[in-house]
């Protein structure tokens, strides 16, 4: 099984990220250093296809920014999550306008069949279990309502090419290659 790539934006976890604490059973809060907001998830390409497209994604047209993060909640299968992630409250649509002007060039570039939903920025702090069970399941998304940011500001400076990490039980990503961000959109 080849692994999977993506290209996406890293996140600093700063000291609102302590907050993701007491994390009910069966779900896994992200080690800090997997902190991102995905741009484009090319899934089990070839590590060229990968490279290839993550050149394209650095036309981005971004310039280091500042969002802000406010509720927690799941992203996925409505009927069964898969990510319990921060929206964003600041910086939404610019970033969603940016990642749509560029995302269709990096699938092509991969190979990949174009994304049919809308860009929808997020960071995912933790996910549940794959054989969580529905009670578990239940109980996750109780505690990411629940859950309280206090809003922080995020800096997002340079864009990175990821794949699975080597050590998955310790962390699950691994960046491959990174760029700043260039960009000329203005701060929102």
């Amino acid at each position: 099984m080849r692994p999977s790539w993506f290209v996406a934006l890293p996140v600093a976890a700063g000291s609102w990220f302590e907050r993701v604490q007491e994390l009910p059973a069966g779900v896994r809060r992200f080690h800090p250093e997997d902190l991102h907001l995905t741009v484009a998830f090319l899934g089990g390409v070839e590590a060229d296809a990968a490279r290839r497209a993550f050149e394209v994604a650095g036309q981005i047209r971004l310039a280091p920014l500042e969002v802000t993060l406010g509720d927690v909640v799941p992203m996925g299968n409505p009927q069964r999550p898969s990510a319990l992630s921060g929206r964003l409250v600041v910086g939404e649509q610019l970033l969603a306008a940016a990642i749509t002007e560029v995302r269709d060039a990096i699938f092509a570039a991969a190979g990949v069949p174009r994304e049919q939903r809308p860009a929808l920025p997020h960071i995912t702090l933790a996910r549940p279990g794959r054989t969580a069970s529905d009670a578990e399941r239940s109980e996750a998304l109780r505690w990411a309502a629940s859950l309280e940011l206090g809003g922080p500001r995020v800096r997002l400076t340079e864009l990175a090419l990821y794949t699975w990490s080597e050590a998955r039980r310790e962390r699950l990503f691994q960046v491959v290659e990174r760029l700043p961000l260039r960009g000329l959109v203005a701060q929102p």
